[in-house]
């Protein structure tokens, strides 16, 4: 079966998995014991892997804090600004085509009190900075906007958008997660306060990702740097922000991972980028009634997503068995996408669409085979229809 979902997930690296195995056997330790050789060899290996996170996106290593994955990482972003705001802030800004594990906790605030506004976004993707100047007041504690759009892989104008943020003394953090490892990312010259990542959407483990939360206490960033409240306590890990015994295999899986991803990105993002400008040609000339979902000139390099005219969705994708691709994101597969809703898709257009995400271990033979399987399957169901 041919994977074409890496923006769902990417499988671990033999690189990374080779990495990682000893951390269950022979160097198990707790990283919070410091009274023998095991703790110490266990910490060591996490503030290896720190440094290498940090370096994937220009930042500190002490600004790292570990996570069970991004979407605590954007929980302890958005509640814990909350919580560390309440009492001179009540708003938070957002725009409509964020993942779930950013509007979620949104409207939990939401119905705790705060006034969150939720920016529409343009037909291509696009967001209107405009709007967002005229959102963002004095009241704002936070603006969180995406990187990179994980079903239509839109980039989004992120140093613009903190910019904004900062001119009202809000804080911004933005979900990074499909931008890190496959795109230029530098929270350093963003301007950015938070940032959310994920090991496993760069070929590292599961259940295990990071926020980079900027420092209040560098003199460097004196003024710059932000103090949000923990969300888990019991035990004041992580800068007291992430209490819980750390995940040492997967941190340090998650290191070698983000190391890999900084060496080979510029060659490998330019290899899948070409591998989809070839799919996207590819299911031009073999079908019609076809539309592309976000830009194509601001966009993820292995990112394509497409909506058919006159096909059931459903229909759609139980007839691709032998390509893995999916509608939107993995955790709404049974509703239409609310990216594509965001766009102004109606149900019926945005229920026939198709996100291909292109990896590490895509070929072009299989690139070529996939356009062929899908113009051949959208034919097929557009004759039955006619029946």
């Amino acid at each position: 079966m041919i994977y074409l979902d890496h923006h769902a997930t990417t499988p671990v690296d033999a690189r990374v998995l080779e990495a990682m195995l000893p951390f269950f056997t022979e160097k198990f330790g707790n990283a919070a014991s410091k009274q023998h050789r095991f703790g110490w060899e266990a910490n060591d290996a996490v503030e290896r892997a720190r440094k290498q996170v940090a370096a994937l996106i220009g930042a500190g290593s002490k600004d790292i804090v570990f996570t069970s994955g991004a979407t605590e990482a954007n929980n302890l972003a958005i509640k814990g600004a909350a919580a560390a705001r309440r009492g001179d802030r009540n708003h938070m800004v957002t725009i409509a085509t964020e993942h779930k594990a950013v509007l979620d906790p949104m409207a939990r605030l939401e119905k705790d009190g705060w006034r969150v506004t939720v920016l529409p976004v343009h037909r291509d993707g696009t967001i209107d900075l405009d709007a967002m100047r005229d959102a963002v007041t004095e009241r704002t504690a936070l603006v969180s906007v995406m990187a990179a759009n994980n079903e239509i892989g839109v980039l989004l104008p992120i140093k613009e958008a903190a910019a904004i943020a900062h001119a009202q003394g809000a804080w911004f953090h933005t979900d990074a997660v499909q931008i890190a490892g496959k795109a230029p990312f530098d929270v350093e010259s963003l301007d950015v306060d938070m940032a959310s990542l994920s090991a496993h959407k760069i070929y590292g483990p599961k259940g295990v990702g990071a926020l980079y939360v900027r420092r209040p206490s560098t003199a460097l960033r004196a003024g710059k740097g932000v103090s949000i409240a923990a969300e888990i306590d019991g035990g004041s890990h992580e800068r007291g922000l992430r209490s819980g015994t750390l995940n040492v295999p997967g941190i340090v899986g998650f290191g070698c991972a983000a190391d890999i991803a900084r060496d080979e990105m510029a060659s490998e993002s330019t290899r899948v980028a070409a591998l989809r400008d070839r799919l996207l040609e590819g299911l031009q000339s073999k079908t019609d009634g076809m539309r592309v979902n976000g830009t194509m000139a601001l966009r993820l390099p292995g990112n394509l997503n497409v909506s058919f005219d006159g096909v059931d969705g459903e229909s759609l994708l139980v007839s691709l068995d032998d390509v893995a691709v999916s509608s939107g994101a993995a955790c709404t597969q049974s509703e239409p996408s609310h990216v594509l809703m965001a766009l102004g898709l109606t149900k019926d257009q945005a229920l026939p669409s198709l996100r291909f995400g292109i990896g590490r271990d895509t070929t072009l033979d299989e690139i070529d085979y996939a356009a062929a399987k899908v113009a051949h399957v959208v034919s097929q169901l557009r004759r039955m229809s006619t029946v």
